[in-house]
């Protein structure tokens, strides 16, 4: 079995990010604020923005040469300076093999290089695996919650977790 390797994304990388989102968008479009549809029609110019370091941290899991899993990190400006973990996706090939831990990892760790003192993320209420995964890594609830995008039947909760 080929070990997964986990990279961290430069602007070059853009059709590699571009690839494994659309990867992530159709294997579980209820899990994103977005739509394969939307994000199939952006140019390459969209992509390469969405790629600038001022942008934030984007990580991708690849298993030889395919593409399997990505997170995102940026911070937004109305959560006061500190950095959300966003679109977190392991593909279902690669899915127990740690890659969701290594994603977490990249993303405290390139938080505390920025010099952020909280780490905060959105998660399906009924996410438990989820959820599971977040608590082991020290994240919290903070009893803030949302209605989900693109199904507002579903919340999604706050979590949080001071860095030291």
């Amino acid at each position: 079995m080929t070990a997964v390797e986990i990279r961290r994304l430069t602007p070059d990388d853009w059709t590699l990010f571009r690839q494994v989102r659309l990867a992530a968008l159709a294997d579980s479009p209820e899990a994103f604020c977005s739509t394969l549809t939307r994000e199939q029609a952006y140019d390459a110019q969209q992509w390469r923005d969405w790629m600038r370091p001022a942008s934030g941290l984007k990580v991708v899991a690849v298993n030889g040469e395919v593409p399997v899993g990505v997170v995102g990190a940026w911070v937004p400006p109305e959560r006061g300076g500190a950095v959300e973990l966003f679109s977190m996706w392991v593909s279902p090939t690669v899915r127990g093999r740690g890659v969701g831990t290594a994603f977490v990892t990249e993303v405290l760790d390139w938080a505390r290089g920025q010099r952020h003192r909280t780490v905060e993320l959105w998660v399906v209420e009924e996410n438990g695996t989820a959820r599971r995964l977040y608590e082991r890594f020290g994240f919290q609830p903070t009893g803030e919650t949302q209605p989900h995008p693109n199904d507002p039947r579903q919340k999604e909760l706050l979590m949080c977790r001071t860095l030291g």
